[in-house]
């Protein structure tokens, strides 16, 4: 699974099986001890165990980059994104 970004202690990264695992998502890693799965259309949290903090951060970012994050999954072609700042 390609990382398509880290910042503040997250790990960002994507599948590349969509057929299998729709809808558009990203997998996240917090801290190395947090999971979450988020949709790229809704920013909502899917599963996983992100604190509130890291998930309104995670949100942020794929907001930023859902056109990004969307063009990824539908192409296939890993890029990699910026950080939060």
């Amino acid at each position: 699974m390609p990382i398509l970004s880290r910042f503040y202690g997250m790990v960002v990264k994507m599948y590349f099986l969509q057929r299998e695992h729709n809808p558009p998502h990203i997998h996240a890693i917090y801290e190395n001890e947090y999971i979450g799965v988020m949709e790229i259309k809704t920013q909502r949290l899917m599963e996983g165990d992100l604190p509130p903090r890291a998930e309104k951060i995670l949100a942020e970012w794929v907001k930023l980059h859902e056109n990004e994050l969307l063009k990824i999954w539908e192409t296939q072609e890993f890029t990699k994104l910026p950080p939060l700042k």
